[in-house]
């Protein structure tokens, strides 16, 4: 069980800090404006995205193991409003925080926690559930940061995987595939 618990502890590290790359690589294709663009009144916009998932960081990893994850100073309709002095490197100090705190708790986990039982919002998961549930909000969340600034960006977006209509020349083996260093998995 210990090298599994590794694995999935090194994979779920690994996972995680390739989603933190494809949001920062999206949101740096954004100009403040877009950043902090909603396109209707239902929709957040990238900076109210970036503030949730460091919101949630925040309280779903610290003092992971010993207390609740949804921290009673956790406002979290808070997170889905903007003020207008609200700054982007302000956004994006939350958001370097929640991933530290992130990073710091899975490095501090060794492969007999896994089993451990937590909780988020009263309710019992094993870390392993925990950490799934965070990996698929996050990557949620993070499709949506994507998404935006493709559509914000639309004929100036700099795609993130292999371009439109290059998948032949990425296969394996494929003797006129492009060069190796033109893409780079994300995840």
């Amino acid at each position: 069980m210990s090298d599994f618990a590794t694995h999935y502890l090194d994979e779920i590290r690994r996972q995680l800090r390739g989603h933190k790359r494809m949001a920062e690589s999206a949101m740096a294709q954004l100009d403040d404006q877009q950043f902090f663009t909603t396109i209707d009144p239902e929709s957040n916009s990238v900076a109210i995205l970036v503030k949730h998932i460091a919101g949630n960081a925040r309280s779903r990893f610290t003092d992971f193991l010993t207390t609740d994850g949804e921290k009673p100073d956790r406002f979290r309709d808070r997170e889905f409003e903007m003020t207008a002095e609200t700054t982007r490197a302000e956004v994006l100090r939350w958001w370097e925080e929640g991933w530290s705190i992130i990073f710091t708790t899975l490095d501090s986990l060794k492969p007999e926690d896994i089993q451990r039982t937590i909780t988020i919002r009263q309710e019992p998961h094993t870390v392993v559930q925990a950490l799934n549930r965070a990996l698929a909000h996050y990557a949620q969340h993070i499709g949506q940061i994507v998404f935006l600034a493709k559509h914000l960006r639309s004929s100036q977006w700099k795609t993130l995987s292999i371009p439109r209509g290059q998948s032949e020349n990425f296969k394996v083996g494929n003797p006129k595939g492009a060069s190796r260093g033109t893409y780079e998995p994300k995840l």
